[in-house]
């Protein structure tokens, strides 16, 4: 399999021949909803939390006796049919939305999505970013100038356009796509399912040391 590469202006660089174990992979709606949507449990942090009729304050008393006041009987005012009693069935954050993902799954499931945006032309392969300083200017213009290739028409305005992913660290580089909301600039070690599911384009920096790092993930 043979790729082209693209230079920060949009010209063609080159070419790459790229594995069929990363990018040939049938796709697996079944493997990949599963994964993603377990990763996406085990991320949750409960927040809203209710108090149970056992942790409410008072009603202690009976509040009023069992017959002869005309009245439904009631044994405590912690009931949660009771205005500032117990809440029944209500969101508790001590519940554990945790699931177990095998690392074979995950690794399956990201590759399997990796193949299928290559198959809908939604991997793009750049020879190099090189940014001497943060300027969110120039990986603005930088977008727009890949906005120009064929097939990447929607990466320079779509919300969630492009997953950028780089063989290393490279401060200045992610400072200057830190303010754009529709870009995320990452080392290609930490990409996941949920990134790549999240992201219309996946944008590969240094496409020979970032094929590397991703192969590695298969042993």
């Amino acid at each position: 399999m043979e790729a082209t590469i693209y230079n920060i202006k949009g010209k063609e660089a080159g070419k790459i021949s790229i594995p069929e174990s990363l990018f040939a992979i049938p796709w697996n709606s079944d493997l990949v909803h599963q994964v993603v949507s377990s990763m996406q449990s085990s991320a949750r942090t409960p927040v809203a939390h209710v108090k149970t009729r056992g942790e409410v304050r008072g009603g202690g008393k009976k509040p009023w006796k069992q017959k002869g006041t005309g009245r439904a009987r009631h044994g405590s005012t912690r009931s949660p049919i009771w205005v500032g009693g117990g809440v029944a069935h209500g969101p508790r954050n001590d519940k554990n939305y945790d699931r177990k993902v095998n690392k074979k799954m995950k690794t399956k499931a990201f590759l399997t999505i990796l193949s299928e945006k290559y198959r809908n032309g939604q991997v793009v392969f750049i020879e190099a970013i090189d940014m001497k300083e943060p300027k969110t200017k120039d990986a603005v213009a930088m977008i727009k100038v890949l906005g120009g290739v064929k097939g990447l028409e929607k990466i320079s305005y779509k919300k969630n356009a492009a997953l950028f992913g780089a063989p290393k660290d490279d401060t200045s580089t992610a400072k200057s796509f830190q303010n754009i909301g529709s870009v995320k600039f990452d080392k290609v070690s930490n990409w996941n399912p949920v990134e790549l599911m999240q992201y219309k384009y996946a944008v590969i920096v240094n496409p020979e040391e970032s094929l590397k790092m991703i192969e590695s993930r298969l042993k």
